[in-house]
């Protein structure tokens, strides 16, 4: 490969996966950033075409943040991007990809990490032998401290956990954003129209973390505005469809979205699925977690 254009005047790159974009990630990018203004070079995120364990163990990590809302979140940062294809550094040691990645191809003259960074086949490096290998080529290191939440250190497989579980505001606290996913609006049965509450139906991408099913307090963007709503995740026993996936009520909102791709995001888990007795019962229950979740919305 050679020199990935942009760093005449040296690079500060951020190392990691970076696969939940959570608040010890966060502290990483951030800390490049300001190196790169300290030393007048570009910051960089150095990403992986895919994965580092897809390519080791044949199958990635869930991710907790996908497509648009990632390339988004990415470029709020201000650091450039760069991809890698992971196959071509997997057998590199540590010393190897450090001259020949960092300083041949992206002109390091700084480098962040996190506390519990790892490099080079089988994972022999470490932050203690990226110091070393820093000091020697006169590059400057930021090793991010292990980010704390509720006394531990928040990791990406923490917070699949507490997704999985339904502790959604244990999630948005660790991401520092609220969970959303974004996909595109399909067509539904029209039982919300019969219900008088009609909804938009959408498929969470096999590749995310599927929070646990059942209802929450949600919150959708149209258009750049936000609207209170209520989403549920699961098979919607009630109406026996079988399939999964996310119907979400958008409280005061009128308007066919059909076709569009809409971001819905979590607010706060407010019951499990349950099936009702008829759909009258149905409508109810709804009106009832509408109401619960225009308030939890007015209140973030």
């Amino acid at each position: 490969m050679t020199l990935n254009g942009g760093f005449e005047n040296g690079s500060v790159i951020a190392l990691g996966n970076f696969d939940g974009l959570h608040i010890g990630h966060r502290a990483v990018i951030n800390s490049a950033v300001e190196m790169g203004k300290q030393l007048g070079a570009v910051p960089c995120i150095l990403m992986f075409s895919e994965h580092s364990l897809k390519t080791l163990r044949g199958k990635a990590p869930s991710e907790l943040v996908g497509g648009d809302i990632k390339q988004r979140l990415f470029e709020e940062t201000t650091a450039q991007i760069r991809t890698i294809d992971f196959n071509y550094i997997k057998g590199m040691s540590a010393q190897e990809f450090f001259e020949t990645v960092l300083l041949k191809q992206f002109n390091a003259k700084g480098v962040c990490c996190g506390y519990n960074y790892h490099f080079g086949k089988n994972a022999s490096g470490d932050t203690k032998k990226l110091k070393e290998l820093c000091d020697a080529a006169g590059v400057k290191l930021g090793v991010a401290p292990p980010a704390e939440y509720m006394g531990e250190a928040v990791s990406s497989t923490r917070i699949r956990k507490a997704l999985e579980a339904g502790e959604i505001e244990q999630v948005n606290d660790m991401l520092a954003r609220t969970f959303s996913y974004k996909s595109v609006v399909i067509d539904g049965d029209k039982r919300g129209r019969i219900l008088g509450t009609p909804t938009i139906n959408q498929i969470i991408d096999k590749n995310m973390t599927i929070p646990k099913h059942g209802v929450y307090a949600s919150q959708t963007t149209i258009d750049g505005k936000l609207y209170a709503s209520v989403t549920n995740i699961g098979v919607r026993p009630t109406i026996g469809t079988g399939v999964l996936g996310s119907e979400t009520y958008i409280i005061d909102f009128s308007g066919d979205l059909y076709g569009q791709s809409i971001e819905v995001g979590l607010l706060k888990y407010l019951r499990g699925e349950q099936k009702f007795a008829n759909l009258d019962a149905l409508r109810d229950q709804i009106e009832k977690d509408a109401k619960t979740a225009k308030k939890i919305f007015e209140t973030q």
